[in-house]
């Protein structure tokens, strides 16, 4: 059976679900979710603008919460995904890790060991574009392909 690693940094919807399924129907999924990923003000405020959101710019400026919906903790974005896939019909198991996940994938993709990585991220102007991103550093140190995707669409990252 394929055995396929899922970096999310978010809770993964069925949309996100049904791109990764629709590429390995019959794989099993780890899903790994970094607890208390800490954003750069200023990169935060490069990719609000990059997609239009001004509401967001000024939100991240005077440090107020998103409006209608508080940030779920890792455990509940973990939980919520890992029911994605149970509903999808697909095996899957995961856990919280470290605030850089990086050492944490590269460990599970060697003891799975993983025939391929998913990545699931907002985009991030900034990270994607000089390539410190998850998916541009996980291409630099594992030795299996890595497809980064972005959340809630079926654009490539």
């Amino acid at each position: 059976m394929t055995r396929i690693a899922v970096l999310t940094e978010e809770a993964l919807a069925a949309a996100d679900v049904e791109h990764i399924m629709s590429l390995h129907p019959d794989a099993e999924f780890r899903v790994l979710v970094p607890a208390d990923t800490e954003r750069n003000l200023l990169a935060s405020i490069v990719d609000h603008l990059s997609m239009g959101e001004l509401r967001e710019v000024l939100d991240d400026v005077l440090d107020r919460e998103p409006p209608a919906t508080a940030e779920l903790t890792a455990t509940e974005q973990l939980e919520r995904s890992l029911a994605a896939f149970a509903a999808a019909g697909a095996p899957a198991s995961g856990e919280v890790v470290a605030d850089d996940p990086l050492p944490e994938l590269a460990g599970l993709v060697a003891d799975l060991p993983a025939d391929e990585v998913v990545i699931v991220t907002t985009p991030h102007a900034l990270e994607d574009t000089f390539h410190t991103d998850w998916a541009s550093r996980a291409r630099d140190e594992l030795r299996v392909p890595v497809l980064h995707l972005y959340a809630g669409t079926s654009e490539l990252g």
